[in-house]
């Protein structure tokens, strides 16, 4: 009922804002505040989109949780959206969404209805059901293929280690 309502109410919103808008400034100034709106607010979704998208993999490099990233990428995504749909309602909710401040807090109100519910591989855990398994699959054995490196054969190149080539701790 709430997305029947929001596309219900949406374009209302948009034809009253037009209407309004365009009997104050007029006709061409009004749809030349729609152009600018649009141009500027793709020009903001890609400059925030591919720093989020950087950010995303640096979280990855480092073995941290991408989630709050990939969170505001998809935010941004909506921004995106919102601003290429001609209107002044929807650009307003799109320039808000590329607010870093606005992502956060809708990041944190809608965090707080989310439940996590665990799943296991091979169980039951969190009310999922496991997937196919193989009849002869051992849940003890991984089986996979490794290649021994010789470090003094090739230098490495000088970066700091992604988390995922690092030596083990001991």
């Amino acid at each position: 009922m709430p997305i029947f309502l929001a596309l219900l109410l949406i374009p209302l919103i948009e034809i009253a804002l037009f209407v309004t808008i365009g009997s104050r400034i007029g006709l061409w100034p009004t749809l030349g505040l729609v152009l600018l709106t649009a141009t500027l607010g793709t020009l903001l979704v890609r400059r925030q989109g591919l720093a989020t998208l950087r950010e995303v993999q640096r979280s990855l490099n480092g073995l941290a949780d991408p989630a709050a990233p990939l969170a505001h990428g998809a935010m941004i995504l909506l921004a995106g959206f919102l601003l290429i749909t001609p209107g002044f309602f929807t650009d307003t909710l799109g320039f808000l969404l590329l607010v870093p401040a606005v992502r956060a807090a809708l990041m944190r109100r809608i965090a707080a209805r989310v439940v996590v519910m665990g799943a296991a591989m091979g169980g039951t855990a969190g009310g999922f059901a496991p997937g196919p398994r193989w009849p002869e699959a051992r849940d003890d054995v991984i089986d996979g293929e490794a290649t021994e490196i010789d470090p003094a054969a090739r230098p490495l190149p000088r970066q700091p280690p992604s988390g995922w080539t690092r030596p083990p701790q001991g």
